[in-house]
């Protein structure tokens, strides 16, 4: 019987959890799996956030490395460094005989003495946007001379340049009269300009994609057209503006940012400033994602140069990036 009584006795010891212990473990572990759970999710969220963000500014550092070399170089003409020693440029008695084709403009890519040129919420270029242009985001002309020299073929513009003599405009391979290439330089005309479309070629079914292009002086001589990149819905743009004197103590710094169609920029206005010099570009870029995400918020808007953007709603991420860019060759007219 004493046997039997201990062998009882550790068979009750040795038993299972009870139900009530049971249901207190599962509850505790339930706690911890969705604590776990949020955690999780939330981290998800946040890294597919950083993510799209990171995304949007490794755009637009794309966007700024491609206009940045062609902005600072401005107003390079080779060895000459005013551009109205140029002939044949527009503003010449003597035009560049030879028409460009699919031109943006009355002679738009010969008009040297513009060496950056905008416009203020308007695309004002005579030829034919990509799809559909996006007429409140301002454009930018860039004109120049390729900084390499070059070996002139058919069908292409060229800036011959010399340090004693003026410069001349001329197209093909036969330099122009009076220039030798032992003492002067043959450098490819460069004209870009910059706008934003509607559309690109990331088009599909019907559902639209904006994109940062440009127009830009090719072989023929002809006006092409080429994305930059996808995902930029406006591009706009401000000059920094030196208006002291030519020969002021403080010429050379700039004093402040005014708009393309500021009136000390328009030589047909009466506030216009003959003095006033472009120094420096400053350009906002307004980005937008991919994808659209599913359940994101409006944004707050966007406040930057002259626009004033209301509120989105339409589930994909935006941001707005800024840079200012100096102009390496600008020069005073004289």
């Amino acid at each position: 019987m004493r046997i039997t009584d201990k062998t009882a006795f550790a068979r009750s010891r040795s038993s299972g959890m009870t139900l009530i212990e049971l249901m207190v473990a599962l509850g505790i572990g339930s706690f911890l799996m969705i604590g776990a759970l949020t955690v999780f999710m939330q981290s998800r969220t946040t890294f597919r956030v950083n993510e799209a963000i990171a995304r949007l500014q490794e755009n637009a550092r794309y966007v700024f490395d491609v206009m940045e070399p062609d902005i600072r170089m401005a107003h390079y003409w080779g060895l000459r460094t005013r551009p109205f020693v140029i002939d044949g440029r527009a503003n010449d008695d003597v035009p560049l005989a030879t028409a460009v084709t699919g031109d943006c403009g009355v002679r738009w890519t010969i008009d040297l003495d513009q060496a950056v040129e905008s416009s203020n919420n308007d695309y004002n270029f005579t030829c034919a946007a990509f799809g559909t242009e996006v007429d409140t985001a301002d454009t930018l002309v860039v004109r120049r001379a390729n900084p390499d020299i070059a070996v002139p073929v058919a069908n292409r513009i060229y800036i011959q340049s010399s340090r004693s003599d003026n410069s001349a405009l001329f197209v093909g391979t036969t330099l122009p009269a009076g220039f030798l290439a032992a003492t002067s330089e043959t450098h490819a005309l460069m004209v870009n300009g910059y706008y934003v479309s509607q559309n690109s070629t990331l088009d599909f079914g019907g559902n639209a994609v904006p994109s940062l292009r440009r127009k830009f002086l090719g072989v023929g001589p002809a006006i092409a057209d080429e994305e930059v990149l996808p995902g930029v819905e406006d591009m706009q743009i401000q000059f920094g503006v030196d208006t002291d004197p030519v020969d002021g103590i403080d010429r050379g710094v700039v004093d402040r940012y005014v708009n393309p169609d500021d009136p000390i920029l328009d030589p047909l206005d009466a506030a216009f400033n003959d003095d006033a010099e472009i120094l420096s570009v400053r350009i906002w870029l307004r980005l937008r994602a991919d994808r659209a995400e599913t359940g994101l918020p409006a944004d707050n808007g966007f406040t930057y140069a002259d626009q004033v953007v209301a509120p989105i709603n339409d589930g994909f991420r935006r941001v707005v990036v800024s840079r200012t860019i100096y102009l390496r060759n600008a020069r005073p007219a004289s």
